[in-house]
């Protein structure tokens, strides 16, 4: 059960579940940021939501706390909570629920001033002081309720009329169940999970990248952004000097990495005048400012350049191509070597010399983002070819330490 005191502001939560049991393991008295009174809070806060999900073990430092969870038994992302247990004011949920009341089935049309009026005289003139919520007040709720498609409207004559729109059965709940664990933003599908009466277990995942859940606000402010093709100043921490960073940025797109699914805001600076990358975990609020201009032609600049783009960088030597190929051995009854390059080439290509051995050529803007990559097939490379010869003689110098260390010679 979710802890009864609601949090208002998220980014306070966000941080505590990104520093203890995303980033690595903290005591109490690791933690100097807040104070410790702070610390036992939002722990317990956070043990509502992940209770079933928790471990701890002490050490000479106290006691360590870190999430555990097993994907093979878990298929739902339990951070989730977290976003599902954000208050609003309770001038906003009792409108939400009034409005609704009124607008109880598709078939009423009423205008502002019948909203307004009904409010008045029905809900709220029995209070001793009554809370009142002028026209402006509705006419934003209605019209929010109209952007999500919750409310639609219709003209008589010169007055807008609202009417609720038509309930949707959701008989879908193996799409919800995947969207909500794969896609961005997916805490859109657990929400609405929580609508149906279906607790089935229908996928199970190899690499479940649930820390995601924790952006999902970052996220949905970044892609509105896109949508509407505004520039937006984002703040976001220096991990390194512990320092927050404010900077203004034309959002372009959003990178989420197969392997280890973090997910990357590319946009555009104009102080920098190039187009940058930052990680989704360390920004902590993101502004829309007025319209970006540009904005289309910098998003054709960002997908002619991810012809050359490996990750996310674009910057490995100074914005120049460098070119990258090596030779693998593919022995016969082989073939998913092969199969293997062909499916993760990305912007590469895969030549076959002969039966028992392939080629992998690719030029990229950083090719130091390969390396992790092409480790994975040590041991059956032929030969290497990088014209960034520096990083070519650091991977022969890791693979040279690496024979020494097993006594392999030549």
């Amino acid at each position: 059960m979710a802890y009864n005191e609601l949090i208002k502001n998220f980014e306070r939560i966000r941080s505590y579940m990104r520093e203890f049991y995303v980033y690595g393991f903290k005591s109490r008295e690791e933690y100097t940021t807040k104070s410790s009174r702070s610390y036992d809070d939002e722990r317990r806060r956070v043990e509502s939501w992940l209770g079933d999900y928790m471990s701890f073990h002490r050490t000479a430092d106290g006691k360590n706390m870190f999430i555990s969870i097993d994907s093979r038994t878990s298929s739902h992302n339990p951070l989730y909570n977290a976003l599902k247990a954000k208050s609003f004011t309770d001038g906003d949920i009792t409108l939400h629920f009034i409005l609704f009341d009124i607008l109880y089935s598709p078939d009423i049309t009423k205008s502002i001033h019948e909203i307004t009026r009904e409010i008045d005289t029905e809900y709220l003139s029995d209070f001793i002081m009554p809370r009142t919520f002028d026209e402006s007040t509705i006419r934003k709720k209605l019209k929010e309720y109209v952007k999500e498609g919750l409310v639609t409207t219709e003209k008589k004559g010169k007055t807008v009329h609202y009417r609720r729109t038509a309930d949707t059965e959701l008989n879908c709940t193996d799409v919800l169940d995947f969207y909500s664990e794969i896609a961005p933003c997916g805490v859109v599908g657990a929400f609405l999970l929580d609508k149906t009466d279906t607790h089935s277990v229908p996928f199970a995942f190899k690499h479940h990248y649930i820390t995601q859940a924790l952006d999902s606000e970052i996220l949905l402010s970044l892609f509105s952004a896109m949508r509407n093709k505004c520039e937006v100043e984002i703040t976001k921490l220096n991990r390194k000097s512990k320092s927050e960073i404010t900077m203004p940025l034309v959002p372009l797109n959003i990178f989420i990495s197969v392997q280890n699914g973090r997910q990357y805001l590319i946009a555009y600076s104009h102080r920098n005048r190039r187009i940058i990358s930052s990680r989704l975990d360390y920004i902590i609020s993101v502004k829309t400012l007025s319209t970006a201009y540009d904005f289309d032609v910098l998003r054709k600049k960002l997908f002619k350049m991810r012809e050359h783009m490996w990750g996310v960088s674009n910057q490995g030597s100074g914005g120049r191509i460098e070119h990258v190929e090596f030779t693998v051995r593919c022995n016969k009854g082989e073939e998913f070597i092969y199969n293997r390059l062909v499916r993760e080439k990305r912007c590469g290509t895969i030549e076959r010399l002969n039966n028992d051995i392939c080629k992998f050529t690719a030029d990229v803007y950083d090719s130091n983002e390969m390396l992790p990559w092409i480790r994975t097939f040590i041991g059956r490379i032929t030969s290497v070819n990088f014209s960034n010869k520096q990083l070519e003689e650091r991977f022969k110098n890791d693979i040279t330490e690496l024979y020494n260390l097993y006594s392999i010679d030549d």
